[in-house]
């Protein structure tokens, strides 16, 4: 079970993954080796699985952030999942979600002329419902 000094931990981490031991131990009040010590049993146990950087898309040449809802055409979902690892340049995530769509696709593209050849190739194995991200604040 995860104690207050726990999810302080899990705060600070999710702010900065890079931050030194010392300084997020005197943020949640303990030592570096303690602060140490539980980032370890965390890490552990499963609850931090990861540390990931966030990339400004727009600034590598993707410009163009879509996010997709997929329907599919029928029960075998393989051919989708092949597709879609193979477009791995511009999925980001691949989410299989409940609701009124059976996928939700978060996108990157360079330009539009990229999204049409990802949307005609999609199309052979779902339908689809397209929306543009205008701003992510």
């Amino acid at each position: 079970m995860l104690d207050r000094t726990d999810l302080l931990i899990l705060d600070e981490l999710s702010k900065n993954s890079r931050i030194k031991m010392k300084e997020l131990g005197e943020k949640v009040h303990l030592t570096g080796p303690a602060t140490s010590a539980r980032v370890a049993k965390l890490e552990g146990n499963g609850i931090i699985q990861g540390y990931t950087i966030k990339i400004n898309q727009e600034k590598i040449g993707y410009t163009i952030h879509a996010i997709i809802q997929i329907y599919m055409k029928d029960t075998n979902h393989q051919p989708y999942q092949t597709f879609i690892k193979k477009q791995k340049d511009y999925v980001i995530n691949n989410y299989k979600v409940s609701g009124e769509s059976c996928y939700l696709l978060e996108c990157k593209f360079p330009s539009n002329e990229k999204l049409d050849e990802f949307l005609e190739g999609l199309s052979k194995y779902v339908s689809y419902k397209l929306s543009i991200v205008i701003n992510n604040k």
